[in-house]
């Protein structure tokens, strides 16, 4: 537990190292993750996955945002996946959803996925490099780019292993860095529990505080420090494993995709 509580601390913002203005957050929002992944096995390294994903800015309510992604990924060993994934993001205002979105994202990247077993701990290191593309309704369009990486830990709380009938307990956090800056654009701080059913079914609820930051600049003779914009959420997640015939069951850590 010390070392479970000493990784989450190094993955704290570095934004925190420097003097920010925090804006008011705003009320709790919900998240509704629903996931189907293809792991990879001893008998067949290549997977995937594809997910839907919708946002709401209150709780059940108000809804604004919603993802369609997938990709195909291949495991160089147990230990080691990479993936090639993209998706579809819209964001639209709760108050004008017959107006359509506010912009439409479409998005493409590369990730490098990581596990390490310590006992009974469990560390995945998600590294990802995205391409995103902007359309805007009023007729905009942008390319953006961002590095992100996630260090996201599992602790099983009646079994020493991730498998059937297990509960456990799961903890991330992850920076967006962009390189047009702000350097550090967002960071996504989860805690949460799941239960994995049986070798199909994982379920997991938690909660997760996003926040963005603005970046600092110097006009005017004034300086206009970071700006921070936080907000918590409830998600509620779904994962179903469509696992391949004939494979050896082996440990699946339940990460999402998101």
């Amino acid at each position: 537990m010390r070392l479970l509580i000493l990784s989450v601390c190094l993955q704290l913002p570095v934004c925190l190292l420097a003097q920010t203005t925090s804006l008011p957050t705003t009320p709790w929002g919900t998240w509704l993750i629903g996931t189907l992944t293809i792991p990879g096995n001893d008998t067949s390294r290549w997977g995937g996955f594809a997910e839907i994903q919708t946002r709401s800015n209150g709780l059940f309510k108000q809804y604004f945002y919603s993802e369609i992604k997938g990709g195909i990924s291949y495991d160089l060993d147990k230990n080691v996946t990479i993936m090639l994934a993209g998706g579809r993001y819209a964001t639209s205002d709760y108050n004008e959803l017959p107006a359509g979105p506010l912009n439409i994202e479409k998005r493409f990247w590369q990730q490098l996925q990581l596990n390490q077993y310590l006992n009974r701990i469990k560390f995945e290191h998600r590294y990802r490099i995205e391409q995103r593309w902007f359309t805007f309704r009023d007729g905009r369009e942008e390319f953006r780019s961002r590095i992100r990486y996630r260090l996201n830990v599992f602790v099983p709380l009646n079994a020493r292993v991730i498998g059937p009938h297990t509960t456990f307990m799961s903890v991330y956090n992850e920076i967006f860095l962009n390189p047009r800056g702000p350097a550090f654009e967002r960071n996504r701080l989860y805690a949460g529990l799941g239960h994995q059913l049986d070798k199909h079914w994982v379920i997991q609820a938690g909660w997760v505080n996003q926040t963005n930051y603005s970046l600092a600049s110097f006009t005017q003779g004034q300086f206009a420090p970071i700006v921070t914009a936080g907000k918590n959420n409830l998600v509620l997640a779904v994962i179903y494993r469509l696992n391949k015939h004939k494979a050896n069951p082996a440990e699946k850590l339940p990460s999402q995709p998101d």
